[in-house]
């Protein structure tokens, strides 16, 4: 074999090997309505225990792992976590802006709606080997696995969403709205390359084109119980 391509192939082969290694997977999607609890769905499988990283990117925008800008504009996401698959996959953990916690900016970007508002969401869980089902949907769209002390993704959801994608932040006695678009952006990191397998709605960011969606209502939000807040903490 020539020397010029035994370097090419030793090159590939080291291509594909830093692939394999990866252990940031970043994948973009659309919610077909602010009650949507499927296409934001994604299932991974850990072979060992180890830390799961999340981070979202599609409220304020920014440069994601694959290098991709993603523009602001996004709905602020609900970001959850099962263990298992399916309508018996039992909560862990989520939150979004409304419940506060697992702020994602930096190095996600606030966005100024009457001030400035982190709706971008970053986590960091240490898990057991398994199954997992991360799930996005719409801020105010909350599992409510949360409220219980065992729920399930079959428990269904509190919808506080009044069926429009729409940010509002209230400071003092003003409230100001911004209309989101249907789009999500998040980068998942496994502990050990493990790729993210994606439900048919939600493909890898090389994969899906952003699709906008824009919707307006005259009210919402920061509405929410104390106890919820508690409930993810």
């Amino acid at each position: 074999m020539p020397k010029a391509h035994f370097v090419t192939m030793l090159s590939l082969f080291a291509l594909m090997a830093a692939i394999a290694r990866a252990d940031t997977v970043s994948y973009t999607g659309s919610l077909t309505s602010p009650e949507d609890s499927t296409s934001g769905a994604i299932i991974i499988t850990l072979p060992d225990p180890g830390t799961l990283g999340l981070q979202t990117w599609s409220f304020g925008g920014g440069t994601n792992a694959a290098g991709a800008v993603i523009s602001a504009g996004g709905f602020d996401p609900f970001v959850s976590v099962f263990q298992g698959t399916g309508s018996t996959a039992l909560f862990i953990n989520g939150t979004s802006d409304v419940l506060g916690g697992f702020a994602g900016c930096p190095p996600g970007k606030e966005v100024d709606i009457g001030g400035l508002v982190c709706g971008d969401i970053k986590m960091d869980l240490s898990l057991a080997a398994g199954t997992y089902t991360v799930l996005l949907t719409d801020g105010d769209y909350i599992p409510s696995g949360v409220f219980e002390t065992a729920g399930m993704l079959g428990d269904g959801f509190t919808d506080l969403t009044g069926g429009a994608f729409q940010t509002c932040n209230v400071v003092g006695s003003t409230t100001t709205c911004a209309t989101d678009t249907a789009n999500w952006a998040i980068d998942i990191t496994t502990p050990s390359g493990v790729a993210a397998v994606p439900e048919p709605a939600a493909l890898p960011v090389s994969s899906i084109a952003f699709l906008a969606l824009g919707t307006t209502y005259g009210w919402r939000r920061r509405r929410i119980l104390a106890s919820a807040r508690h409930a993810v903490q």
